[in-house]
């Protein structure tokens, strides 16, 4: 891999999203007029401060490391720690990731519904 690369791509629901280095991950999907959000939690959310937790998604790839208002907030219901999931608003990119947003008003995980591994 080469380290020098400073634009990557994000793959979410079947769109590719060129974004540089460091780019805030919910702002790059809201910019393609896609949401990191369900149903009504597109309205009810808290814009990006880390506090609601309904723009959790699971991540395959290259990001920063969870930030303390992330770790906070995954570490209550409908969350946890151990889901892997991560907060779009608070995931800055880092190299090529693949995002899927999993069903509910949270987009908390279910069971069989993972990113392939």
């Amino acid at each position: 891999m080469n380290s020098n690369k400073q634009t990557f791509t994000i793959t979410f629901k079947g769109e590719e999203i060129e974004v540089e280095k460091g780019a805030n991950l919910r702002s790059a999907i809201i910019n393609q007029n896609l949401s990191v959000h369900n149903d009504k939690s597109s309205y009810l959310n808290c814009q990006g401060l880390g506090t609601c937790g309904t723009c959790a998604v699971e991540i395959k790839g290259s990001t920063n490391r969870p930030n303390k208002v992330e770790i906070w907030r995954m570490g209550f219901p409908p969350h946890s720690e151990e889901n892997g999931l991560r907060l779009a608003c608070q995931v800055k990119v880092q190299g090529d990731i693949q995002v899927k947003k999993h069903d509910g008003f949270w987009g908390q995980l279910v069971p069989d519904s993972t990113l392939e591994k």
